[in-house]
């Protein structure tokens, strides 16, 4: 490194040291550009849109400005024609909308008020009679609202044999439990589905004067998911019998390392051809764990471009590795500040295969409809996209450090994968499908912070698994929850496969078992 706080004579600067400075300050810049990069994704991560939804301009729209400035544009005269028709009064159950615009289906609970007029309390009462109601309809809750159930029994003396008798408690979810099954539920749902951690639980419990041990619901959460884990594992077979499978992982703390340490381990969504999810746990982000997993799996993998999955995929013929899209795409986002224009390029040509695979699933396209739909408009696109990479690649100016170097060789690195999609109709184009069943990880992680134990991390991805699965089903995780934990005893172990979502919604779910609590309303 020159030092140029020193004077340089003119006899000293010779075509060597003009050389060297000009390749110190080329280093500099490049250094400088890479610093730049990587603090416009900090920023971005801190402060930015997390979307990548991407505004296109439409040719021929005017903008704000140009209709200020400008004459507003006469619009043009359009024939109109009167319609006349009679509309039917909506009732409750049509998801109808009240005066107010408040929307409630016929499951919500309406509670009426009666407001008396004080002119029927008067003394002229009698020259006064309701001839109509007006309704009003105010949304209410009741905070933390908890019952404790009383069950009465009664106690029968048989005279001939003087012996007594008392009908049996019907069947408890955990043996010797205080908790019904609609409080066992309650506890998960509030906990993996929106996120409230269990000391907050307890905290709402003492304010409604309830008193119990924290450890007490720990405990009680603990024995419900492992309940629970015959069907996670029969969800999971299932799932390792599809032809396509898709992949990822998300971080999670697990287990204490060390003195105020926690161990990072993982949990790895695996998505299925029947809209099912799976979250398996592993201590570590190697491929050992997917040789573990997929030992028996034959079909197409589909991925991201983390170097575990290609470890893994490398030497195994049965398996075709499929990459994903989106990540490509987000290799030249962050390029985006350096090289906006090839940036602009790139995610132009990326997006015109978005927009034909939005056509598809417009068209309902399936089969050998949808490859040969891609073959015709997808397939040339994705040609001329990497023959794109290729010409970039030949830049001069382009230094390795370039963050627009970096994602035209992720590209080149992973093309055959990235083409997987365009031979294979049952492929998806990208991950985004797992990406977005996963963010209940990530979102409860901000909540309760970490798992004590490798097994209560191993607990999380049972009851996630469940719970995202429900809502790829369309079915209600409540209403699941409570018929499968009273039917799961009763149950034959070799059906188990009926009790997940998937299979759950066409057995059980015209006529699901009903906490005690419900049935009494």
């Amino acid at each position: 490194m020159l030092h140029m706080e020193a004077a340089v004579s003119i006899q000293e600067i010779t075509p060597a040291f003009v050389q060297e400075l000009v390749s110190e300050i080329s280093n500099l810049r490049q250094q400088n550009q890479a610093l730049q990069s990587q603090l416009d994704w900090f920023k971005k991560q801190i402060f930015g849109q997390k979307s990548e939804k991407r505004l296109v301009e439409i040719p021929g729209q005017l903008e704000l400005g140009e209709l200020l400035d400008g004459e507003k544009p006469a619009a043009p005269e359009v024939p109109t024609e009167t319609i006349t028709y009679i509309r039917r009064k909506k009732q409750r159950g049509d998801d109808c909308a009240t005066d107010e615009g408040l929307r409630f289906d016929q499951d919500v609970p309406v509670e009426v008020i009666e407001i008396g007029h004080p002119a029927l309390r008067g003394a002229e009462a009698d020259d006064y009679e309701p001839i109509d109601y007006k309704i009003t309809h105010k949304l209410a809750q009741r905070p933390g609202s908890y019952v404790v159930l009383e069950y009465r029994r009664p106690v029968l003396k048989h005279k001939p044999t003087q012996t007594l008798s008392t009908p049996p408690l019907p069947t408890p979810v955990l043996d010797r439990c205080l908790a019904d099954v609609s409080l066992l539920v309650g506890l998960l749902i509030d906990k993996f589905l929106y996120h409230l951690p269990l000391y907050r639980q307890h905290q709402r419990m003492q304010l409604a004067g309830i008193q119990l041990s924290r450890t007490t619901l720990t405990i009680w959460v603990q024995r419900t998911i492992d309940l629970l884990k015959p069907i996670y594992e029969a969800q999971l077979r299932n799932i390792l019998l599809s032809r396509v499978l898709a992949m990822d992982e998300t971080p999670i703390k697990a287990g204490r390392r060390q003195k105020g340490k926690m161990h990072q381990g993982w949990l790895w969504p695996i998505y299925g051809e029947g809209d099912e999810v799976c979250f398996t746990y592993s201590p570590g982000r190697g491929s050992q764990h997917l040789e573990a997993l997929l030992k028996e799996f034959e079909g197409v993998l589909l991925t991201d471009g983390y170097a575990a999955y290609d470890r893994f995929a490398r030497n195994k013929p049965e398996i075709t590795q499929a990459q994903c899209w989106a990540h490509a795409r987000r290799y030249f986002v962050r390029a985006e500040s350096i090289e906006p224009k090839a940036v602009a390029e790139a995610l132009e040509q990326i997006g015109a295969l978005y927009r034909i695979e939005e056509e598809i699933r417009k068209k309902e396209l399936r089969g050998e409809e949808k490859l040969a739909y891609r073959s015709r408009q997808s397939k040339p696109l994705a040609d001329d996209f990497f023959a794109w990479c290729h010409e970039q690649r030949q830049r001069f100016d382009l230094v390795n450090s370039n963050p627009l170097s970096k994602a035209l060789v992720y590209v080149a690195n992973h093309q055959e994968q990235m083409s997987v999609f365009l031979s294979d109709p049952d492929v998806p184009i990208d991950t985004n499908h797992v990406e977005r069943n996963l963010r209940g990880i990530p979102l409860g992680r901000k909540n309760w912070m970490f798992c004590w134990t490798e097994v209560g991390a191993e607990q999380v991805g049972i009851i996630q698994s469940l719970l995202v699965t429900c809502r790829l089903q369309g079915v209600n995780p409540y209403t699941y929850l409570v018929d499968v934990l009273q039917r799961i005893a009763l149950h034959p172990a070799r059906e188990v496969e009926a009790l997940t979502p998937r299979r759950w919604k066409e057995c059980f779910a015209g006529n699901p078992l009903r906490a005690p609590l419900d049935r009494l309303q």
